[in-house]
């Protein structure tokens, strides 16, 4: 039987998911409560077509596993079809940063406190997403954890909420730090590890069509047992730094990279280190009084 597409707007886009796969249904309903499901699919413009399809019959009884096509086609290999709601979320990162290039995008958190938008630029294992994660749970507004959408007419940066991956051990700090967040199914044995994925806040989703203009730029690192510190960098160094995290810089070329110029010369530039997440959100609290 042919399950009935969803079609989810998700500020700035439209996402079409097709799935015959319940439990990715049921998670995308839990996690993108209150946002806007159009129930006739030929009334708006979609952004993006994606489908999360069992590979094959066989494959039903044998270690069953999932494809995501993305207009027809397959970019990725199979996943085990336990890992079919991530693969959902992964495939919509890959899709906005390899096709959206009237944007500019860089690989970073944002979140948003009485006007002014923080940026979180980290690598992998850096502590950016519990870093959001508690942020959001603390008084700031979510953006985004994964991607800084920047308007390249006004640098004003674009909420793009959406629901926090978090990994392994931050999982069960976030439920210690906020017990009435609400956090989907734990996800096992992923090429990340174990995931699972915070809901935004009702404040996020709420107001998520509001811009804001870039106050402070982050380059967070957890280091266990490090003291919680904050020091300033050169500008010239963070415009380098966020050029190596922009998805689509060598697409936009001389004009993101004004843009990132510009984004940079507005804000205040720091490393930040941390292990304790209780000592993190005092500061940046503190940076945003």
């Amino acid at each position: 039987m042919k399950s009935k597409p969803i079609v989810l707007r998700i500020e700035p886009f439209v996402v079409r998911l097709d799935t015959c796969i319940a439990p990715v249904a049921e998670v995308v309903s839990s996690l993108y409560s209150g946002y806007e499901f159009i129930e006739e699919a030929s009334t708006v413009f979609v952004d993006f077509y994606i489908k999360i399809a069992p590979v094959s019959y066989l494959r039903g009884y044998y270690r069953p596993q999932v494809q995501c096509f993305i207009d027809g086609k397959a970019p990725f290999k199979p996943l085990p079809i336990s890992q079919a709601y991530p693969f959902f979320e992964w495939s919509l990162n890959w899709v906005v940063a390899s096709y959206v290039h009237h944007y500019l995008l860089v690989h970073a958190a944002v979140l948003e406190k009485n006007g002014q938008a923080l940026i979180l630029c980290g690598v992998p294992g850096a502590g950016k997403s519990t870093l959001c994660a508690a942020l959001m749970h603390s008084g700031w507004r979510l953006f985004s954890d994964e991607m800084a959408v920047i308007d390249l007419h006004t640098n004003e940066l674009m909420p793009f909420v959406r629901p926090i991956s978090l990994k392994n051990q931050a999982i069960d700090l976030m439920r210690q730090f906020a017990p009435n967040a609400v956090l989907g199914p734990s996800f096992f044995d992923t090429s990340k590890g174990t995931v699972a994925h915070m809901q935004p806040t009702q404040d996020s989703v709420l107001r998520k069509s509001i811009r804001a203009s870039a106050k402070w730029i982050v380059f967070p690192k957890y280091q266990k047992d490090a003291d919680t510190s904050l020091h300033a960098i050169p500008k010239s160094q963070t415009v380098i730094k966020l050029t190596k995290n922009a998805f689509n810089a060598n697409v936009l070329g001389g004009k993101g990279f004004k843009n990132l110029c510009a984004l940079v010369e507005g804000s205040d530039c720091y490393e930040f280190e941390y292990s304790e997440l209780q000592e993190a959100v005092n500061l940046f609290a503190d940076l945003s009084s």
